[in-house]
């Protein structure tokens, strides 16, 4: 690791700025410095600038080769650690079965949450984190993460302390979130409220081992109601845990209300979300979480990021990395859908796959832009600008990944 290093022959920095979320039309802001340096020293952002300023600055040089240099990208709704694959539930949902059909017939969550109740801690860490290291290969430096495939609180607890693992391990950073109310495993199908006491039990437990920091509800028809999402979360809230939401995805059940009444830090998919739903969530400050792989995958149609752009709404862009309904981990091509599939511009989904996600997660003090003082977390594409990023759509054109000031990708291969 070089203590001190100038990236120069910088043909585009892109990034938005502040240790805020960007809200609304806001989130097009950007700076944008053309030729420019980033100085570097013992993992943070010196100097940035444009031209030969750098000269005068200490540390070894790496040519940008004219490329583009971006924040390093953040992730904040996956489902990362799970056991067993479910391509089999693709050709039912082709014959046109829903996702909530396969579910109550036993597929779903119910089939991984049985093979990851069968795996051991270890083989679920070494799963993990090889496609940790995809994703650091396209550019991914801060991933969420939740459980939510054990649904009994061994399990749940045993999912929660691989992610800690992975997470002390580097070189990513991880945020844990405990998803216990995934869904209702069989055991308690006939007893909705003594599961919830075992998800409330589950919290205590997470609490004292301080195993994540936030908690999230499937609020949906068929899984959990508006009342039990509320019991839930209100209960984590109360033992200091952060609340999310996976709301209105299917239906328009009150996920997202229910989101802008706690104050949660996000709303997630949003698909059947109105425009009073988006009122709300501005005007709480939530951000709402846009999932492009999850609809395309489902044969859905995109989120309205538009109108919750016109509503004054943060938003964010996520992959929903799972076995089921998002069986792909590339937050690039997440982003490239959002910009040609569901409207955004280039600027916005940058911001919404950096700044954003970092201020949900608690971390935009020090990740998610490129600012002195700030990690010096940060992507050198091969190419020559941001448009060109999202104009070559489905390549992987991520030459070097720096993380704290340390090369984990040069090349596109992993140190």
């Amino acid at each position: 690791m070089m203590d001190n290093f100038v990236v120069h022959n910088i043909g585009m920095l892109a990034t938005p700025v502040g240790a805020e979320a960007k809200a609304g039309r806001a989130m097009a802001d950007l700076i944008v410095i053309e030729d420019a340096y980033l100085a570097v020293a013992s993992g943070k952002i010196i100097a940035i600038g444009a031209g030969d300023g750098h000269q005068q600055l200490p540390g070894e040089r790496i040519d940008a080769g004219g490329g583009l240099v971006t924040p390093a990208l953040i992730d904040a709704h996956t489902h990362l650690v799970f056991a067993g694959s479910r391509e089999g539930e693709m050709r039912k949902r082709l014959e046109g079965a829903t996702y909530l059909e396969i579910l109550s017939a036993g597929g779903g969550i119910h089939s991984t949450v049985a093979h990851t109740r069968k795996a051991s801690a270890d083989e679920l860490y070494r799963a993990a984190r090889d496609t940790l290291q995809k994703m650091l290969l396209l550019g991914i430096g801060t991933v969420e993460v939740k459980s939510g495939y054990g649904l009994d609180k061994e399990n749940e607890l045993k999912i929660l302390r691989v992610i800690n693992r992975l997470d002390k391990e580097g070189p990513q950073r991880l945020v844990a979130t405990y998803l216990g109310a995934h869904a209702l495993p069989a055991e308690y199908k006939n007893d909705r409220a003594g599961y919830i006491a075992l998800v409330k039990e589950t919290l205590d437990e997470i609490k004292r081992e301080e195993l994540a920091g936030f908690c999230d509800v499937f609020c949906e028809n068929g899984v959990f109601t508006v009342a039990e999402s509320r019991e839930i979360l209100e209960y984590a809230r109360a033992l200091g845990l952060k609340t999310r939401v996976h709301a209105d995805e299917m239906t328009s059940l009150g996920g997202a209300k229910l989101a802008a009444e706690l104050g949660s830090a996000f709303a997630d998919h949003l698909l059947a979300a109105g425009d009073d739903d988006f009122e709300r969530l501005a005007a709480a400050g939530v951000i709402a979480i846009i999932l492009p792989l999850t609809a395309f995958f489902l044969g859905k149609p995109f989120a309205r990021v538009r109108a919750m752009i016109d509503h004054g709404v943060a938003v964010a862009i996520a992959t929903d990395y799972n076995p089921g309904t998002s069986p792909s981990y590339n937050l690039p091509l997440a982003m490239q859908m959002a910009v040609h599939g569901a409207g955004m511009m280039p600027a916005e989904a940058l911001t919404a796959a950096t700044l954003n996600p970092a201020a949900g997660l608690g971390l935009a003090t020090h990740k998610g832009t490129l600012e002195v003082g700030k990690d010096a977390d940060f992507i050198i594409h091969d190419c020559p600008n941001l448009d060109y990023f999202f104009y070559r759509f489905g390549e992987n054109r991520v030459r070097d990944v720096y993380l704290d000031g340390r090369a984990v990708v040069k090349n596109g291969r992993l140190l």
